[in-house]
């Protein structure tokens, strides 16, 4: 019986570890919406998808990352799901209506920057 609850109990701290903080959760759900709904496009290892493609990518390293307790800020979020690629290394660029592509993480770092000056 004690080892059902120590196991229970790891899982239930593990569980809480994995969490994103309230506020970072907000931010980071705020550049995911601003990345949906931006109609530009993004560069992934060399091909371009568009911003719901995008979205979808970075939600599920999001989420993976969010069940290692790997994400408890944007930065982090910004910096480990939307910046470069996993696997190669590769940065990610997003190219928007009338302007030249730019690095994702450059991008998604001035939007939360201009949104936490908005919510103060």
């Amino acid at each position: 019986m004690r080892t059902h609850a120590a196991i229970a109990l790891i899982f239930l701290s593990s569980f809480a570890l994995a969490e994103t903080p309230g506020e970072a959760k907000t931010e980071i759900n705020h550049l995911l919406s601003y990345l949906e709904s931006s109609g530009c496009e993004f560069n992934r290892n060399g091909s371009w998808y568009n911003a719901a493609a995008a979205k979808n990518h970075i939600v599920q390293k999001y989420e993976f990352l969010v069940d290692r307790g790997s994400v408890s800020t944007a930065e982090l979020f910004i910096e480990h799901a939307a910046s470069k690629s996993s696997t190669s290394g590769k940065p990610y660029l997003v190219k928007c209506p009338g302007a030249q592509p730019l690095k994702t993480g450059t991008w998604l770092r001035a939007e939360l920057s201009r949104y936490r000056k908005s919510a103060n």
